[in-house]
């Protein structure tokens, strides 16, 4: 597997996430962000959402650059909470090919309401 935006300048969203050789002994990787931004599919308002991110490698590793820019990729995209954390889980489950991940997102309430979505998938 080749990265091609470490160390790039890049100004746009990317489809799919880039991976390298996970070094042995690691047992799990977590990432964590307050930014992810989306839409909401019936009014088109902006939902903010935290999102974790968990994984258990086996082969690769996900290089954290590429998966901000993979998430950017969703500010403009009309989509539930849940089927966020599912579209996230399996772009990670397709890429990376763990063990096993669990995404847990968290959106921002809105109307008072705050929604946890979690998706988990192993092979």
């Amino acid at each position: 597997m080749e990265l091609t935006v470490l160390g790039a300048t890049v100004r746009h969203a990317i489809e799919h996430v880039e991976v390298f050789p996970a070094p042995a002994n690691v047992q799990s990787v977590r990432f964590t962000t307050g930014e992810l931004a989306s839409m909401c599919p019936v009014t088109q308002q902006p939902d903010l959402s935290h999102v974790i991110i968990e994984y258990e490698p086996d082969e690769w590793c996900i290089e954290s650059k590429s998966l901000k820019l993979y998430l950017w990729g969703f500010r403009d995209r009309a989509v539930f909470a849940e089927a966020l954390a599912a579209e996230i889980a399996g772009e990670v489950m397709l890429t990376a090919q763990p063990k096993r991940v669990t995404v847990t997102l968290t959106q921002r309430p809105r109307g008072g309401i705050e929604v946890q979505a979690v998706s988990r998938l192993a092979r």
